[in-house]
């Protein structure tokens, strides 16, 4: 893909320059109201795992029958992976490696382009395997974690185990049914909510840790090298379940945006990592004392007169668990689209200070649809943690192959430097990448699928784009050539101001040639409007437009974005009125050329792909909207390729 702009299909798409900029920040807010916000977002999917996480690893090693130093070794295990990858991977390291204030794996691919310009096309398929990998989690975070919380009723009533599937649908569609509030709402009702929660999971612990004093040991690492070294390939099977504890770390980053660095690093450092510490130990010291435990030994720390209650507030906690994931997607994938890696979707913002926070219909309910699929499929938590963990891995993998160029290029630190800092953290998720790949049949397959489909998707419109790109520049005429001959055949003229959008300012726009060929008509002003995306994620609004006079009644507008920021180009050409240009919304009508296409049998792309990719033009999001336009100022051309 040619490093200086995305191509389209459409010729109203946004192009990207790879030129670093100094953007916007964040809204700035109370540092502890947004940590309180960020617990119930950001760190809802990390913590419900202890629900699953202890329990599914102690199965593995209970074939027969459990010593105190297994228990002790996987407990060790579990915190030392919330130390290293979460705690010095994500919140020390990795979000300072962000795109002025934004995190994801997409951030990353900006930046190393930015760094690299045209040498850093494999960054895109990094990141395009990282991105597509993030979607599989997404899908199936918010079924594990609601199911192990409902499955918790059976151990008040065993008979409920007929309703748990149907209750957790229909929890599940009333957590979709809210995301269009907005994540900032979401957060206000959810952060308080999962504060208690883990207030609760630190409490729990520390009532349980005297049952058996010595899982403190735990605490040291040489207890999960050792239950390692003694168990051999064994624990690379353990070690797939204990990653069950730290899946929502891609998506902790990825939601950054949402509320800035300090206040999900303080939430963490203060509330969380503590309190998700604690609860292992007094379920592992739980286990100690009393092995019969194993069969579910988080709910069996809950005395039984608040049992009921909290199963609860772990329903409840489940709920806002997916929510970290349902964010982080909806960020993932505006960053996608203004890259050019997907084509245009609806896209609307929530929030008037926190430019993070927007809601995404379409993969809300492609989203539901596909976790309600694994519920059904499933129909249990220890089932679908075959499934999980897959996905996760193979995107930590990418980040980290991101993160080391953004040390090395970005950061310009020494090569050696950007190894020493990396390499530990890659080859810990090498290790886990291997121990999720051994539930491949048991399940693993359905996320590996999912991330092929996606990332297929992905790869097929950054392919078809370039190539509808390349015929558009070879089929059209120069700009300057036409203004040229305009000169000389002097049109029929008409009032007021047209807008032709475009996404090669070098070549005339289709519609205005359509214009001119059927209407036989020129406006005595005309615009011809690039829209860039810059590798940054906001772009000041002083900078954002550049006008270049092409001739008397040709004027070039360049509009800049950054690509979590929507273009709104109405607002971006008032901003004309300051260069001298006078620009009246009423008087101004915006040329769309609305292009379809056919399938080529000289194609360079398989058969396959080239529906693919047809398909995908026919969900694109209509210009108008995306670019909000006012409808009726708007007039659309058509035109026909093939590809």
């Amino acid at each position: 893909m040619n490093d200086a702009k995305a191509k389209d299909p459409h010729a109203t798409a946004p192009s990207i320059a790879d030129t670093n900029v100094h953007g916007e920040s964040h809204a700035k807010g109370s540092v502890v109201g947004l940590a309180v916000g960020s617990v119930g977002v950001v760190y809802g999917d990390i913590g419900t795992s202890p629900l699953y996480a202890f329990r599914e690893a102690l199965h593995h090693t209970a074939t027969d029958g459990l010593t105190r130093s297994e228990v002790t070794g996987v407990v060790s295990l579990l915190i030392w992976s919330l130390t290293l990858v979460v705690t010095l991977k994500y919140v020390l390291f990795l979000m300072y490696a962000d795109n002025k204030g934004e995190g994801g794996t997409l951030s990353l691919v900006a930046l190393v382009r930015g760094a690299l310009g045209k040498r850093g096309g494999f960054a895109l398929i990094i990141g395009i395997l990282g991105a597509s990998m993030f979607f599989g989690d997404a899908v199936i975070t918010p079924a594990i974690s609601v199911l192990s919380a409902v499955e918790g009723l059976k151990v008040v009533a065993p008979g409920f185990s007929h309703y748990v599937v149907p209750l957790t649908i229909v929890i599940l569609i009333a957590l979709f049914a809210i995301q269009s509030f907005g994540t900032g709402r979401v957060a206000a009702w959810f952060g308080p909510i999962t504060a208690l929660w883990f207030l609760c999971l630190g409490a729990l612990g520390l009532m349980h840790v005297s049952d058996d004093p010595s899982i403190l040991y735990a605490l040291l690492p040489t207890s999960a090298v050792a239950f390692v070294i003694e168990h051999g390939f064994l624990a690379l099977v353990v070690i797939g379940s204990v990653f069950l504890a730290v899946t929502g770390a891609e998506a902790l980053y990825a939601d950054m945006g949402h509320f800035g660095r300090r206040p999900i690093q303080l939430a963490w450092l203060v509330l969380v990592f503590p309190a998700l510490t604690l609860n292992y130990l007094g379920q592992g010291a739980l286990v100690l004392s009393n092995p019969q435990a194993l069969e579910n030994p988080f709910f069996l720390m809950v005395p039984a007169p608040i049992l009921l209650p909290f199963i609860l507030l772990a329903t409840i906690a489940t709920i806002i668990a997916s929510q970290a994931v349902i964010t982080g997607a909806f960020s993932l994938t505006q960053q996608a689209v203004q890259l050019g890696l997907i084509p245009r979707i609806e896209s609307r913002h929530t929030s008037e200070t926190q430019a993070g926070q927007i809601y995404l219909p379409r993969i809300n309910w492609v989203l539901l649809i596909g976790i309600l699929a694994l519920v059904i499929f499933f129909r249990s938590s220890s089932a679908l943690a075959s499934a999980y963990g897959i996905s996760v891995t193979g995107e930590m993998v990418m980040s980290s192959m991101l993160a080391f160029i953004v040390v090395w290029k970005v950061w310009k630190w020494s090569i050696w430097v950007a190894v020493a800092i990396v390499a530990p953290f890659l080859s810990m998720e090498i290790i886990f990448l291997s121990a999720n790949l051994l539930k491949v049949f048991d399940g693993g397959y359905l996320p590996l699928t999912l991330a092929v489909c996606v990332a297929s998707c992905m790869w097929t419109w950054v392919r078809g784009s370039e190539l509808v790109y390349e015929k558009s520049h070879r089929e059209n005429i120069p700009l300057t050539d036409l203004i040229k001959m305009l000169g000389k055949s002097h049109p029929v003229r008409v009032g007021g101001t047209a807008v032709f959008l475009t996404s090669d300012p070098e070549i005339a726009p289709s519609a205005l040639l359509h214009n001119l060929k059927h209407n036989n008509v020129l406006h005595a002003k005309n615009i011809i409007m690039t829209v860039h995306v810059v590798t940054t994620p906001r772009f000041p609004d002083d900078q954002r437009v550049k006008i270049e006079p092409l001739s008397e009644d040709f004027i070039l507008v360049e509009l800049t974005f950054g690509y979590m920021e929507t273009p709104n180009v109405p607002r971006a050409l008032a901003q004309c009125r300051k260069q001298g240009i006078k620009f009246d919304i009423m008087a101004t009508s915006f040329f769309l050329n609305r292009r379809s296409f056919k399938p080529s049998p000289q194609s360079p792309m398989p058969v396959w792909q080239n529906r693919l990719f047809i398909s995908l033009t026919r969900m694109s999001a209509n210009a108008t909207d995306f670019y909000r336009l006012p409808s009726n100022r708007v007039v659309e051309l058509g035109q026909q390729l093939t590809v």
